[in-house]
């Protein structure tokens, strides 16, 4: 009980100067304790120039991501690896990702699809909407006047062409090309190309040469002329399937005229291949020579090339060294390649581990989507996430991911608009209620129906509701400890 004098004191005090807050007597904690009563806090983001992803989990801001405007400063390399289960949410976010960059008119984006669904690959909507059509190879088709592309078109170079040509072989085989195949094959190609001048030269002209190799061909080695025939009858018989066997018509005769490399978005159509034949890594190998001679130029525009089903690519050892030489030279010319992949097991775990690891390292920003807890740990180890994330991957839901940017490791909510939603859905087929339904109306209603002046209106203002949402995220953010 306190004494009077105090009491009187306390009471003059307060008469005189108004009633004084009482003193809280210290208390003794410890450091664990304490930091219970800060507000939580969210690593920074990425800065505010390029496209908006969605929003920071952790901290409501908005994270917004571009390749190139992080290029030099936050990544060393402007390559994007993609992982996780179907159904995550991985479609959206790439054709999101492809629609709002396209927004800049100095990019640039090629599209492998390998996804099949309703008869056309799933980006078709999107090429529709843009008024693109779908580069679709077809074996087929091509036999009736479809798509081809031609491994010898002038477009590409005469060391691009060889290159190509090895690489063809080699995926069909299995292995490299010994000496004296390589030494039939380069004498072949060199007299079709220096003798064939009128019209494009075609596969079946390098078959021909093989069989029938020249005299001067021998001679120039000091060799007989059936030892020379010898060496390239396997290279001729590999060369022979694509033109007379099971994959003839695709790339046996001249590039089909009008493929538009200019268009801002090009997308190959190869839903109609089937994914575990050998078909696949060929036409993705003569893909990849085809557009590293065609289409990345000194232009200053800004390119992504973005792979569907990319283990095709990483899991062949020839393939990915073709990749791997794009991913470097493409890298001075404002190159981004975005590899899909569902599980990275199906990549290191494959005949091109070596390849598959340099290729991984040169992809400075990962995004995991959901995966089981042994697979999550598995990717965790091999991309050298933090513990925290690799604990949270098996529980993340759909549309929400790990993101990894040269270090900066965050959990990021994709946002999808109204206007994108009909264009990304991708579950049509396996999904019989109202949201599939709807979703498919509402593609109809906006890729026919409406006039292209009212579509295109509604689309600019789409946009304009991004960037709008983009602000109102980093405004709000700003009362939020970062």
């Amino acid at each position: 009980m306190r004494d009077p004098m105090s009491a009187f004191t306390d009471a003059f005090t307060s008469f005189l100067f108004g009633k004084v807050e009482t003193t809280r007597l210290p208390v003794r904690t410890s450091t664990g304790q304490a930091q219970a009563v800060y507000l939580p806090t969210a690593a920074p983001g990425l800065g505010d120039s390029g496209v908006i992803i969605g929003r920071e989990v952790y901290s409501g801001k908005g994270y917004i991501y571009d390749p190139f405007q992080l290029y030099g400063q936050q990544l060393p390399a402007p390559h994007w690896l993609v992982l996780g289960e179907s159904g995550n949410g991985k479609s959206a976010l790439e054709k999101t990702y492809v629609l709002r960059q396209l927004r800049f008119r100095d990019r640039q984006v090629v599209v492998l699809d390998a996804q099949g669904e309703d008869g056309a690959g799933e980006w078709n909507l999107i090429a529709q909407e843009l008024g693109i059509t779908p580069i679709r190879l077809d074996p087929m088709a091509a036999l009736d006047g479809g798509i081809k592309l031609n491994p010898l078109d002038p477009a590409i170079t005469t060391t691009g062409q060889l290159a190509l040509l090895r690489t063809i072989i080699e995926v069909a085989m299995g292995h490299g090309l010994d000496e004296r195949s390589g030494f039939a094959l380069k004498v072949a190609h060199a007299y079709v190309h220096g003798t064939i001048v009128e019209r494009q030269p075609v596969l079946m002209d390098i078959v021909e040469q093989l069989r029938h190799p020249e005299p001067e061909s021998a001679e120039a080695m000091n060799v007989d002329i059936d030892d020379v025939r010898a060496w390239g009858l396997d290279v001729a018989l590999v060369l022979d399937r694509l033109v007379d066997g099971d994959l003839r018509g695709m790339f046996d005769g001249p590039t089909t005229v009008g493929i538009d490399l200019d268009s801002p978005l090009i997308v190959f159509d190869l839903s109609h291949i089937d994914r575990n034949s050998i078909a696949m890594p060929i036409l993705m190998a003569i893909v990849g020579v085809w557009l590293e001679h065609t289409w990345i130029r000194p232009d200053r525009k800004k390119r992504i090339f973005l792979v569907e089903e990319a283990w095709h690519i990483i899991n062949s050892p020839f393939v990915a060294q073709l990749f791997q030489r794009l991913l470097k030279f493409g890298r001075r010319l404002g190159l981004s390649f975005v590899a899909v992949v569902h599980h990275l097991s199906d990549v290191v775990d494959g005949a091109a581990a070596k390849e598959a690891a340099a290729i991984l390292k040169m992809a400075s920003t990962r995004t995991i989507y959901a995966q089981k807890a042994d697979e999550a740990r598995a990717t965790g180890q091999v991309l050298g996430l933090p513990r925290w994330a690799v604990e949270i991957i098996p529980s993340l839901t759909p549309g929400i991911a790990v993101w990894d940017v040269n270090g900066n490791v965050q959990v990021v909510k994709h946002l999808v608009t109204e206007a994108e939603r009909p264009l990304v859905f991708t579950d049509r087929a396996m999904t019989e209620n109202s949201q599939a339904s709807d979703a498919s109306d509402a593609a109809d209603a906006m890729t026919g129906g409406l006039p292209d002046h009212v579509r295109a209106a509604e689309w600019e203002a789409e946009q304009r509701a991004i960037l709008m949402e983009q602000q109102r995220l980093n405004a709000s953010s700003e009362s939020t400890v970062a």
